[in-house]
């Protein structure tokens, strides 16, 4: 008998980005990403901006994603969006374009947890891609989150560790800031660490208990050595650029990495699956890969299109949860701050 095809619609508006995505059962047919230039010149993400970009750009958005997808919105058994966590004005448009669309159409809503995308996302079907085994270990690496959680099964998932102030995408990003470099900084970090010496500057490892990470002291480590090193020689981060951006991914790496075999230790689980946004730094694939070597670890990194914030993995959740007939009310609410 024949497998009936499932059209599942993905929204993910929890932070900057606007996406669509259509998938046909576990396979992705279209996953349609509208970024937000607006928030460079800041620094940062603006929640108010944010949020009216979201608004401006989740019609055509989703209407794209329908039409790459090559179905109709007749033809959708489910809409699945992002309760949370994320910004509360960004995930109230994804949310309620969500709940109306689905009532509009008739079908059910599926409510998503943003973190739980991120892990599930490993669940994709892609030709070649081998997906982890239950039970994985997951380090979801973000400009918001740092975690490494426990999979037990799709939807049985226990956060073991997480950030105590700044997330590890923060940290990239406040140390550009700090050397001067656009916003995002971690991809720029990741470019010129390649061409500097790692252990030119030492930096400090904040020391926390168990399985949690800081970074927040790492930040202001770098701001003194900075003003210090400024203050005997104004062209200090021009003249040594490469070595300090360098070090700094050194250092960030050797935190996650501590972690990361702390916790296979603790727990048993050998396999390493990655996700987040911060997941696509080249540094941080290699010492993973370096560690299926050194450690008898397996890693699994997706493709880098579902590691940043993406409808697609929103989908393939809902897509899981349609199948378990695990539908949503309509008074469902987004939820800035929620739990795995």
């Amino acid at each position: 008998m024949a497998k009936e095809n499932i059209y599942i619609l993905g929204i993910e508006s929890s932070c900057d980005d606007t996406s669509a995505a259509v998938l046909c059962n576990d396979n992705i047919l279209s996953n349609v990403v509208a970024n937000q230039d607006v928030h460079a010149e800041y620094g940062g993400v603006v929640p108010e901006l944010a949020s009216r970009a979201h608004q401006s750009n989740i019609v055509p958005v989703v209407d794209r994603a329908l039409k790459q997808a090559q179905i109709t919105k007749e033809q959708l058994h489910a809409i699945a969006f992002t309760r949370g966590p994320g910004l509360m004005g960004s995930l109230l448009v994804g949310t309620s374009f969500a709940k109306s669309l689905a009532y509009g159409l008739d079908v059910p809503l599926i409510d998503v947890n943003h973190m739980q995308g991120h892990i599930l996302a490993h669940f994709i079907k892609e030709d070649g891609y081998k997906k982890p085994p239950f039970p994985f270990l997951a380090m979801t690496i973000s400009g918001g989150h740092t975690q490494i959680v426990e999979v037990k099964s799709y939807f049985d998932m226990e956060v073991i560790g997480e950030t105590i102030d700044d997330a590890v995408g923060e940290a990239y990003d406040k140390s550009g800031k700090i050397l001067g470099l656009g916003y995002p900084a971690g991809p720029q970090i990741d470019k010129l660490a390649q061409l500097g010496n790692p252990k030119a500057f030492k930096f400090t490892k904040p020391k926390v208990d168990g399985l949690d990470f800081s970074f927040s002291g790492l930040k202001t480590a770098i701001l003194y050595f900075v003003q210090r090193e400024t203050k005997n020689n104004p062209n200090f981060v021009e003249d040594n650029l490469n070595d300090i951006c360098a070090s700094i991914q050194y250092t960030i790496i050797g935190i996650l990495m501590d972690k990361l075999k702390l916790a296979v230790k603790q727990t048993g689980i050998k396999h390493i699956a990655i996700g987040g946004g911060v997941s696509a730094n080249s540094g941080i694939r290699a010492a993973l890969k370096n560690g299926e070597h050194k450690f008898g670890w397996t890693t699994y990194i997706p493709k880098f299109e579902y590691t940043t914030d993406n409808a697609a993995m929103i989908g393939i959740v809902g897509y899981l949860k349609y199948l378990e007939k695990d539908f949503s009310d309509f008074d469902i609410m987004a939820t800035a701050r929620l739990k795995i």
